[in-house]
């Protein structure tokens, strides 16, 4: 068990975001769907379809990483997001 999932099973997410416990499953499921639809997006074009900072898609697109979702590929100046 990774930090991030023993952070998890201890405090729940409400309280480490402040968003309601439902709320971030919408959002994850829907950049999901940008993803399958893309194949690849910025973490940039993430923040312009969920309508959030490019810190809060980083945010949301780090646990779907963690959760085995999807995957991220660095490149020079830009994080690439895709599939697993």
């Amino acid at each position: 068990m990774n930090i991030h999932n023993k952070i998890r099973s201890i405090i729940p997410i409400n309280i480490l975001t402040n968003i309601p416990i439902n709320r971030p499953m919408e959002i994850h499921n829907k950049i999901l769907s940008l993803v399958r639809k893309e194949k690849v997006v910025t973490s940039s074009e993430v923040a312009s379809f969920i309508g959030v900072s490019w810190n809060t898609a980083e945010k949301y697109l780090l646990e779907l990483v963690i959760d085995g979702k999807i995957e991220k590929v660095k490149k020079i100046g830009v994080n690439l997001w895709l599939l697993k």
